[in-house]
């Protein structure tokens, strides 16, 4: 998260910003085994913010890769909880297919994490799925201001020559896609960053944080 310049974007604001992990297959969940990343950013982590930091209860979330599914995924867990949810090339469909679907599961088991610890199949735990997944709750996010921002995949002006495209990011554009879709049907407002070219990598992610700082501070700002 450093390479984005949080902290000189925010230098200026009196926003406090935090910046917890989420492990490297968490998908910021309380799984159903193994640590409980929800119950950690959303009560611990806030009890200590508030606690030591004076943190208030005004908000917002922003994350990328699997960060942005965290992201969206809280806000629409805990409605009202934060203001704004901002995500930067997020994992929005892992209920986009089946073949989505199972991506994820080789993407846990990847990182040495056993699959069924985390929300069970998709087939057999399909409920669980729909609980984290942002497409399922989109409904849950109206009134929170959202910005999504994704790319094609394909090497754009941030990446030096030579540069593979990126079957993840396109992979993540599709789903994104899939989101926009569906929260336009909802009729719930959101700023689209779908800006074209581009792989899934840090200097995208720093346009994107910049391209929705307002939005978030506007929301940090509201009283």
């Amino acid at each position: 998260s450093r390479p984005t310049g949080v902290a000189a974007l925010t230098a200026r604001s009196d926003a406090l910003v935090a910046m917890p992990g989420g492990g490297t297959a968490g998908f910021y969940s309380d799984g159903l085994a193994g640590p409980r990343w929800e119950t950690f950013h959303l009560t611990e982590l806030r009890q200590i913010l508030q606690r030591d930091y004076r943190a208030s209860a005004v908000m917002a979330v922003a994350g990328a890769s699997m960060g942005g599914l965290g992201a969206l995924a809280y806000a629409a867990r805990h409605p009202g909880l934060f203001r704004a949810a901002a995500s930067f090339s997020g994992i929005t469909g892992t209920r986009l297919s089946a073949q989505e679907s199972r991506r994820y599961v080789h993407l846990v088991r990847s990182q040495g994490q056993n699959p069924s610890r985390l929300w069970g199949g998709p087939r057999r735990a399909a409920a669980l799925w729909a609980a984290h997944h942002p497409c399922d709750l989109a409904t849950r996010l109206r009134g929170t201001q959202l910005f999504l921002a994704a790319r094609t995949g394909q090497p754009g002006p941030l990446d030096p020559a030579g540069t593979a495209a990126s079957t993840i990011e396109s992979s993540l554009a599709a789903e994104n896609a899939a989101l926009a879709r569906r929260l336009r049907a909802l009729k719930i407002p959101a700023q689209f960053g779908f800006y074209g070219p581009g792989t899934h990598s840090w200097p995208y992610w720093q346009r994107d944080l910049h391209q929705a700082w307002p939005l978030l501070q506007h929301a940090l700002r509201t009283r």
